[in-house]
């Protein structure tokens, strides 16, 4: 990977990271009071992050014949949905809904300052390696 993708890479993550501290979805208590239907200012920030993608998606490989740094525009393959892929919904949203962070947020609220984010950034790393341990034992259900 060169350079200038590596520039564009921290760039692009830091627009993402100032956007999501700029719009209050770093901070866990905006994100409750949206899964309370309290707040509904994070539908409009949901609703811009969906329209820039179906338009960069949909748009983007007709005006350009290729990416900016080469290749090519390819389409991922449908992949049929399992009780795995349901399970691992269920249990993010049961994280997000009792925490008010995702781990985009997580880190994004880390640059805020938020320090105790920390704990759930932990608990998600350990999740991930209990996940991992599981699977390497054929425990998981899933090869």
């Amino acid at each position: 990977m060169t350079f200038s993708k590596h520039i564009i890479i921290i760039l692009g993550g830091a627009a993402f990271g100032l956007g999501l501290a700029y719009s209050g979805a770093a901070v866990p208590e905006v994100v409750l009071s949206f899964l309370r239907l309290e707040d509904l200012g994070l539908a409009f920030v949901i609703g811009g992050a969906l329209l820039v993608t179906l338009l960069t998606f949909q748009l983007l490989p007709k005006v350009l014949h290729t990416p900016f740094f080469g290749g090519t525009f390819t389409r991922p393959a449908k992949l049929p949905v399992s009780k795995w892929n349901i399970l691992g919904a269920s249990i993010f949203g049961v994280g997000w809904g009792l925490t008010g962070l995702c781990p985009g947020t997580s880190f994004a609220a880390i640059g805020m300052g938020n320090w105790p984010v920390l704990a759930g950034i932990v608990g998600m790393f350990l999740g991930a390696l209990f996940y991992g341990l599981l699977r390497n034992r054929g425990l998981a259900g899933i090869e």
